[in-house]
């Protein structure tokens, strides 16, 4: 295994329901079979055909991993996924455990999601640098099953029997509103309550602009929208930003694009629909074959906002690719939309000058719709509120 500096791991993380909280903040994070052999009230966040797979797969030690606490290196995973997906994120908490843990009597730690038959397990050394080696993907924004990262950033630790209530050190939520109240249902146990909407999947912010219409902070890939837009360049490169993130997390929606471009379906004004066919459930869940109705269907929109990818973006070729939208979403069926801020980061236009032109055209459209503010940088108030956006 190649030599990789020591990762700095400040917490590992435990996923479950809101109404565990007081009773592991008293007797810690016990494993399935503790609170099956101690008649636990417990509520169960977790489909029952996973619970009982691991329950059938063994560790090095011949134990089932019903006999440890498992915690993750990163909360942000699939799993954590599938659960906001089947449930609301304001029944779920993520417990933030203190890393000491990782050298607890009989410990594991593992590459991947302990039940993937992939995955090794390790002792606390050998771990250690396994985790290193992977380190980058366990961090990482997204993932697929293609390149193995899905089962990489379930990274593990398994705990035999139970996690004492000291190793705990915070409770994660995913709003103010879940905080507040989760703080007056433990506010003996003395832990922090941070709400950490990224975590959950949310946007970090959101601005209302008129019913239909909204702006988020947040990654767009998570977004309940049926179609994604990713903005592009009509020569068929994805090099950087949104576009490189897709063509590397949807390999299929790259090979659709160079097709689009070659074909000359997509051009300046008139973006093209990937009314991509496979259920996203397979690529971001967990165990997605023991969905009882995968049917989260993602349609991807190509938005050419300039023609070569050296170029700066064309406003005047948005403004025609948004007129291209308004009249014909309804016939391509298009029912909700999440977009980027279009030609704004890497195409160096202003959002103050993007705004008003997106907002203009996309209130027209009647259908639920999010813009995704660029990251790169900070957006002064102004200009994110109704009056800036929708004025004549």
């Amino acid at each position: 295994m190649a030599n990789k500096k020591k990762p700095e791991i400040k917490s590992l993380y435990y996923i479950t329901h809101v109404e565990n909280l007081a009773s592991m903040l008293a007797q810690g994070i016990l494993s399935h079979q503790l609170v099956e052999d101690r008649g636990v009230k417990y509520k169960a966040i977790y489909d029952a055909e996973i619970v009982s797979n691991r329950k059938l797969k063994t560790a090095p030690d011949q134990h089932s991993l019903w006999y440890f606490a498992n915690v993750y290196f990163q909360a942000r995973n699939p799993m954590l996924y599938r659960v906001v997906h089947e449930k609301e994120p304001k029944e779920i908490a993520v417990l933030g455990v203190k890393p000491q843990v990782l050298q607890a009597r009989g410990a594991f730690i593992t590459d991947g999601n302990a039940a993937n038959n992939a995955t090794d397990f390790y002792g606390y050394e050998e771990g250690i640098k396994a985790v290193s080696a992977i380190w980058k993907t366990i961090n990482g924004e997204w993932w697929n099953s293609v390149d193995g990262s899905k089962r990489k950033i379930m990274a593990e630790c398994l705990v035999p029997g139970s996690i004492p209530p000291d190793s705990i050190h915070s409770v994660y939520v995913a709003d103010h509103e879940v905080a507040e109240r989760v703080r007056k249902t433990i506010a003996q146990f003395g832990r922090p309550v941070i709400p950490e909407p990224v975590m959950f999947f949310q946007p970090a912010k959101r601005y209302r602009i008129t019913a239909n219409l909204s702006l988020a902070e947040g990654d767009m890939f998570f977004s309940k929208m049926q179609t994604l837009t990713v903005s592009v360049n009509t020569v068929g490169i994805m090099g950087k930003g949104l576009a490189s993130r897709a063509k590397y997390q949807f390999p299929d929606v790259y090979v659709c694009y160079q097709d689009a471009c070659r074909s000359k379906s997509l051009r300046m004004g008139r973006p093209f629909l990937y009314k991509r066919e496979s259920p996203f459930d397979e690529e971001m869940l967990d165990e997605p074959r023991t969905l009882t109705a995968p049917n989260d269907i993602k349609w991807f929109l190509l938005f050419a906002t300039k023609r070569h990818w050296r170029d700066n973006s064309d406003l005047q070729g948005i403004r025609e690719g948004l007129e291209w939208l308004v009249a014909n979403h309804a016939s391509e069926g298009i029912k909700s939309l999440a977009l980027p801020a279009l030609g704004c980061g890497l195409g160096n236009l202003e959002w103050k000058d993007v705004g008003p032109v997106m907002c203009k055209q996309l209130v027209k459209l009647g259908i639920p719709v999010v813009i995704y503010l660029p990251r790169e940088r900070e957006i002064p108030p102004e200009f994110l509120s109704p009056e800036f956006l929708l004025r004549d």
